[in-house]
C-alpha cells in the first residue's frame, strides 16, 4: 500500500510539474499565423513576442515586436528569454533562424503545406502548450467547416479566374500555392495555374491570353498608396467586359489560420453572385 501511494504521488508531482512549465511557457512566435492559432487554442497569453503583422486578435496587438518579413532581432529574442521559439520555415529568413539554431534556442518550426494542415498544425500547437482539449475541439470545428464549403461548390460550373496578387509589377498564383487551393473550393479556375513559378510576374497582354471571367484583388495593408491598373482600358478582357471584380480581405486569404475559411467564404459568395 505504502509502494501504491508513493507510485501515485510521484506521478502526481510530474504531472502538476508539467501542468506548471505549460502555464508558464514563454513562446517567441514568429508569424501572424502561429500568433492566431495560438490564441485560437487559448494559449495566446503564452506569447512574449512577434513579429510586426501579426495583428489579430485584438490582444495580440499588445505583444512585443521583434522585427517582420525583412528579418528578426535576434537579440531582443534572447532577452525575452523564451522557452520556445516558433518559426515559419518558408516565411522566416533561413539566416535568422539558422543563427536562433546556433545559438541553442528551441526551434519549432510551423510548415503548413495545405488548407487541411491548419487542423493539424492547432493539434501540434495544443499538445506543445498542454492545451489538447481547446485544440482539438477548434481543429474539429474548422476541419467540418471545411468540408461544408466543399460540398456546397463540388458540383457548380467553375469560372476562370485572375488573381492580381499585386499591381507592379504585377504578379500572380499557380497552382502550387495556397491561394490557389482556396479558389479550387469555390471552383473558381486559376488562368495561371500550369505557370512553373510560384509567383509569377506578368503583363497586361498575358491576361488578354488568358481570358478570365472574374479578377480578383486581394485588399491588403500598406504604409504606402498602391498603384491601380485601370482595367477598363482592355474591355477585351470578359471580366472587364462583364465588369466581374472581387475585392477580398487579404489578411482572411493568405494567412494559414483558422479565419482562412472567412476568406474563402467570402470568396465563394462573391464568385457565386457572377454565375
Amino acid at each position: 500500500m505504502k509502494m501504491i501511494y508513493t507510485k501515485f504521488f510521484i506521478v502526481s508531482l510530474l504531472l502538476s510539474s508539467f501542468i506548471s512549465t505549460a502555464k508558464e511557457q514563454r513562446i517567441v512566435a514568429l508569424a501572424p499565423h502561429i500568433v492566431e492559432m495560438l490564441f485560437d487554442i487559448g494559449a495566446g497569453n503564452k506569447i512574449v513576442g512577434t513579429v510586426s503583422h501579426s495583428d489579430y486578435p485584438a490582444a495580440a496587438l499588445n505583444i512585443p515586436r521583434i522585427g517582420g518579413y525583412h528579418g528578426i532581432q535576434i537579440e531582443k529574442i534572447l532577452e525575452l528569454k523564451p522557452d520556445i521559439v516558433i518559426v515559419w520555415q518558408s516565411g522566416n529568413k533561413v539566416s535568422d533562424i539558422e543563427q536562433m539554431e546556433k545559438m541553442g534556442l528551441n526551434i519549432i518550426y510551423s510548415q503548413p503545406h495545405k488548407i487541411e494542415d491548419v487542423a493539424k498544425e492547432l493539434r501540434e500547437l495544443g499538445k506543445l502548450t498542454g492545451h489538447e482539449i481547446q485544440a482539438e475541439s477548434v481543429a474539429n470545428d474548422y476541419l467540418q467547416r471545411l468540408k461544408k464549403l466543399r460540398q456546397q461548390h463540388v458540383s457548380i460550373a467553375p469560372m476562370k479566374v485572375f488573381y492580381q496578387l499585386w499591381p507592379e509589377p504585377m504578379r500572380t498564383i499557380n497552382k502550387g500555392t495556397l491561394i490557389n487551393q482556396l479558389i479550387e473550393v469555390c471552383q473558381g479556375q486559376n488562368v495561371f495555374a500550369e505557370n512553373p513559378t510560384a509567383y509569377p510576374q506578368i503583363g497586361i497582354e498575358n491576361v488578354i491570353v488568358a481570358q478570365p471571367e472574374v479578377i480578383i484583388f486581394p485588399v491588403q495593408k500598406s504604409n504606402t498608396e498602391l498603384p491601380v491598373i485601370d482595367w477598363h482600358k482592355w474591355p477585351e478582357i470578359p471580366a472587364v467586359k462583364h465588369n466581374r471584380f472581387i475585392r477580398i480581405n487579404a489578411d482572411l486569404t493568405h494567412r494559414f489560420s483558422t479565419r482562412m475559411l472567412d476568406g474563402i467564404e467570402d470568396m465563394c459568395d462573391k464568385l457565386d453572385a457572377f454565375r
